[in-house]
């Protein structure tokens, strides 16, 4: 009985859990989940007119790890960083000039990426490593549309799926593999510390 009681729990919840947690705490969270952000942003291997970064990683953490509101909000905090001249993203950059680029497409996605994996987390997942990886790379898939779609606009279709598509689908499956296992082992982790709290509860 004691284990089906904790499933609901499981699931419903995103890792940390910080839709309980106090205002306080939340801002904490948000400043600290955008500092992970940019320093994912930093590293990055360069390539035209697309350069390789951790971004959507960190992005996906994020959203899987605050649950699927807080998570977007992590995201647009760390816009807002990047627009009054930060430098937050990839390569240093900031202010609105990023937003207008070959890559705003995909920084366009970005607050749903997280949206979409906190979601998928908080409903989907279930603690499997497979459905885990699903959900990632289904956000990692929105993320490359997103920004092919605008880079059609300035170089057409074809090449957009070209430059800007087909050199990050095996980089970005490994992100959401990666991501996947990162949050298989911190929900494992921050379970267990849970469990020992509510032992030691019990025993005083």
């Amino acid at each position: 009985m004691s284990s089906l009681s904790r499933t609901p729990s499981m699931t419903a919840a995103a890792p940390l859990d910080l839709s309980r947690r106090s205002p306080a705490f939340k801002t904490a969270a948000v400043l600290a989940g955008s500092l992970f952000l940019t320093l994912c942003s930093y590293i990055q291997v360069p390539m035209v007119p697309v350069p390789v970064t951790l971004q959507t990683f960190g992005v996906l953490l994020v959203g899987a790890l605050f649950g699927w509101r807080l998570g977007a909000l992590t995201i647009l905090a760390w816009f807002g960083e990047a627009a009054i001249g930060l430098p937050v993203l990839a390569g240093g950059k900031s202010g609105w000039i990023a937003f207008v680029g070959p890559t705003a497409g995909y920084l366009f996605s970005y607050p749903l990426c997280a949206a979409l994996a906190g979601w998928w987390v908080e409903k989907r997942w279930r603690r499997r490593l497979p459905l885990a990886f699903t959900g990632m790379a289904l956000a990692s898939l929105l993320c490359l549309a997103s920004g092919a779609a605008w880079l059609s606009l300035s170089i057409g279709l074809e090449k957009a799926i070209a430059l800007g598509v087909t050199p990050f689908l095996l980089g970005d499956l490994l992100k959401s593999a990666l991501v996947a296992v990162s949050l298989k082992l911190i929900a494992e982790s921050v379970e267990t510390r849970r469990r020992g709290r509510q032992d030691d509860q019990g025993q005083a």
